[in-house]
């Protein structure tokens, strides 16, 4: 009689395991971040009350989806390089298909001229090259990164104390020379100023660049991964499970810079998007006038 019970038993409790999980997806809820529609921003899409989570793509690139207030919602960074106008996302629930519209804003970004002494920060020689390709190839890897979480934390802390000396988005030029748009928020800082991690995570990788220095990524979950360069010293190793809070490295200036900071990037669906859509209105940089 045991051995007859065992099955019943065993799908009792697979049942109840698949129940409990459901109520601690659909329990566990964080605040949405702001949704800024343009080039370089984010748009949150509500998706509905589906019992299962739905799978969400665009641009063929994988799209968080979370859990808030008895609806799921769908977190989409915008490329920088996005033309304004309609978009969709394509959503996959079991057998159903469907899309959602969505619009892009037009927004420009101011200009910033930059002058650096170092000239192979501006123009790297045939070895720098060599090493500039291998940088890419880690550093794609990383942002191309999905680690499966639920209940993600989307309301940041600002990971270090100083003024913002850099917006995300600028059009740069280095020694009159245009380079690709600021991917980030440069916040100046004494040298050995402690960094913290602005949301919990887990360390994917560190090392040295030879434009970003030494830097750090961590990965949130579901897409979400922050990026910290021109370090002076690392404080984190990879694979290491952090808390919001946690010290991952110091203020320097390694890579390419013109003083001690921190470049602080976030990518989202392997999107680098305005990192400051994640932290307090009272934490973001003052409004350009």
């Amino acid at each position: 009689m045991r051995a007859k019970n065992k099955p019943a038993k065993l799908r009792i409790f697979r049942a109840l395991f698949l129940a409990l999980t459901l109520i601690s997806i659909h329990t566990e809820s964080y605040a949405l971040p702001e949704t800024s529609a343009v080039p370089g921003g984010l748009i949150v899409i509500p998706l509905g009350r589906n019992k299962s989570r739905p799978e969400v793509k665009f641009n063929k690139s994988r799209i968080m989806v979370v859990w808030n207030n008895k609806t799921w919602y769908a977190i989409v960074g915008i490329p920088l390089n996005m033309k304004p106008g309609h978009h969709t996302i394509s959503i996959h629930n079991g057998k159903k298909k469907q899309t959602i519209p969505f619009i892009v804003k037009h927004k420009s970004y101011p200009t910033q001229y930059i002058t650096l002494k170092n000239k192979r920060m501006v123009n790297p020689g045939a070895k720098d090259m060599k090493k500039i390709g291998q940088d890419r190839k880690r550093i794609k890897r990383a942002l191309r990164n999905w680690y499966e979480k639920q209940g993600i934390d989307l309301l940041f802390n600002k990971p270090v104390s100083g003024r913002y000396s850099s917006r995300f988005g600028l059009r740069r030029f280095f020694n009159k020379q245009p380079r690709k748009p600021h991917s980030g928020l440069d916040i100046a800082a004494g040298k050995g100023s402690l960094i913290h991690a602005p949301a919990s995570g887990k360390i994917i990788e560190t090392g040295r660049y030879f434009f970003n220095g030494n830097t750090v990524f961590i990965d949130h979950g579901q897409g979400l991964v922050s990026m910290y360069s021109h370090l002076d010293t690392i404080k984190a190793a990879v694979g290491e499970d952090i808390r919001k809070g946690d010290v991952i490295g110091t203020v320097g200036m390694t890579g390419r810079v013109t003083g001690p900071h921190l470049h602080w990037s976030v990518s989202l669906n392997n999107t680098m998007i305005d990192p400051s859509l994640f932290l307090k209105p009272e934490d973001r940089p003052p409004r350009a006038k």
